[in-house]
């Protein structure tokens, strides 16, 4: 008899959970307009906070550097600071395929510096005053002195 009371109670439930749920709430009208969000827009009030940084300005430093053997040179450390100054302000990498690219503010002379390991520092200037606001730079790096190939 209790076992019997288990299988009609176990088949009710089952019932139930296959019943189909509810249908959705119909879309609105293509000519109603829609509801206002809960969080009205903050830009106003986070601008006093955090500036924002706008590229408008800028000159884009862009290139590849290739080993002795025209073979991309991924992993090259690249520094670029003011021709005027000594200390380096900006620093990456070359990607995978040997290319990099950096953003410096515009009307400055720069000097880049690139380095890797077992190969000849090499550096070049790059004059960001001319209102053009990119350069497009090449890199063939020679094997230092007494480094295996």
């Amino acid at each position: 008899m209790g076992a019997m009371f288990c299988l009609i109670s176990l088949a009710t439930s089952s019932a139930r959970a296959q019943e189909p749920a509810p249908p959705a709430a119909p879309p609105p009208p293509p000519n109603q307009q829609q509801p206002p969000a809960e969080h009205a827009d903050t830009s106003a009030s986070s601008s006093s906070k955090h500036s924002r940084a706008t590229h408008a300005n800028d000159f884009l430093i862009i290139g590849t550097v290739f080993t002795d053997r025209a073979l991309a040179f991924p992993g090259v450390r690249l520094r670029v600071r003011r021709s005027t100054e000594r200390k380096f302000r900006w620093e990456t990498y070359t990607n995978s395929r040997g290319e990099f690219a950096i953003r410096v503010p515009q009307g400055a002379e720069y000097e880049m510096v690139i380095s890797a390991k077992g190969f000849i520092d090499q550096s070049k200037t790059i004059s960001a005053k001319s209102g053009i606001s990119e350069n497009s730079v090449v890199f063939t790096m020679q094997p230092a002195a007494g480094v295996k190939k």
